[in-house]
């Protein structure tokens, strides 16, 4: 195929959504959005305490959805097909898939009409860019301004969702707090806003790493409040300690890196681990605890899991 990108549709009844969406993270953990309009009307309500919708919005099938996926030119759509088609039988999830090209302009532009402003938590509504002069915040709440572009991080995933909840009752006022895998920089933007000293992200790809740059500037963030760096931890000494350790990946990775998180830890600093399937908790708990950390909290959500941990001190 000729695109940038491959897209990848999966329509599916609106009730299988979000089990689809798990199977789907497996496949590209960035680069896929979600059209759910089951609940459209009450979302918008509590979003923007309106009763009037865009026509086109209304006339959407409230009993079906869709999941987009962007398969990158050096990967193969096709295998992707195969496994989605494989697990969702196995899940007994009937679906439909079809692709199509998509280049990269495409990609950043379209999905944007999926993307509207998401309240999370007590504190946080999460607005983008291109929306922020047309939202109006409620009282209470803290705008949190984005345009993800290519990087994962909009807040309407799970993952990222129960990790900002987590993230808004756990951070220390004040901490140095280290985010792995920011994506578009969503969670150490938040946790700036409330109240943070300073952030570093850190991911493998240069585009999240320039996403997240960009978005802490939108939201009057630059360094050294916001510093987002290239690379893998093991690339960076453990130089410091963090009052607050952020990583929203995914299972796989998340138990290798419980050799090195630790260290880098304050001794009554906060872990939040999320992007965790279900199955996976105990295989990524053990390796935690292997290392002397404890569970505080957990959240789970539409069968994903996040975890808030601590050293194992006496009280």
């Amino acid at each position: 195929m000729s695109g940038d990108y491959t897209q990848l549709t999966v329509r599916l009844a609106a009730g299988d959504i979000d089990s689809a969406a798990a199977i789907a993270h497996m496949v590209v953990p960035y680069g896929f959005y979600i059209e759910d309009y089951s609940e459209l009307e009450s979302e918008i309500f509590a979003i923007a305490h309106t009763d009037l919708i865009d026509e086109e919005l209304l006339n959407k099938n409230r009993g079906e959805g869709a999941i987009h996926l962007f398969i990158s030119a050096d990967e193969n759509p096709a295998e992707a097909v195969a496994f989605l088609r494989e697990r969702l039988g196995a899940a007994g999830i009937e679906h439909k898939i079809t692709l199509a090209d998509c280049r990269t302009e495409d990609w950043e532009n379209n999905w944007k009409q999926f993307f509207l402003p998401t309240a999370v938590g007590g504190s946080i509504l999460i607005v983008p860019e291109w929306l922020r002069g047309e939202t109006a915040v409620p009282e209470g709440k803290t705008p949190l301004i984005i345009d993800p572009g290519l990087a994962f991080g909009t807040g309407g995933h799970t993952t990222t969702r129960l990790c900002l909840e987590l993230l808004q009752e756990k951070i220390p006022k004040g901490a140095a707090v280290l985010d792995i895998g920011c994506g578009s920089g969503i969670l150490g933007i938040a946790a700036l806003l409330l109240g943070a000293q300073c952030v570093t992200g850190l991911d493998i790809d240069p585009v999240a790493v320039r996403s997240a740059r960009d978005n802490a500037a939108l939201n009057g963030f630059a360094e050294p409040q916001y510093t987002s760096l290239l690379g893998v931890l093991g690339d960076y000494p453990a130089q410091r300690q963090y009052e607050l350790v952020l990583a929203n990946i995914v299972a796989d990775v998340l138990i290798p890196l419980a050799g090195q998180i630790p260290e880098r830890l304050a001794a009554d600093g906060c872990l939040l681990l999320s992007g965790i399937i279900a199955g996976r908790e105990d295989e990524v708990l053990a390796a935690y605890a292997a290392q002397g950390l404890r569970i505080c909290e957990r959240r789970e959500s539409d069968g994903w899991v996040a975890l808030a941990l601590s050293k194992g001190l006496d009280d």
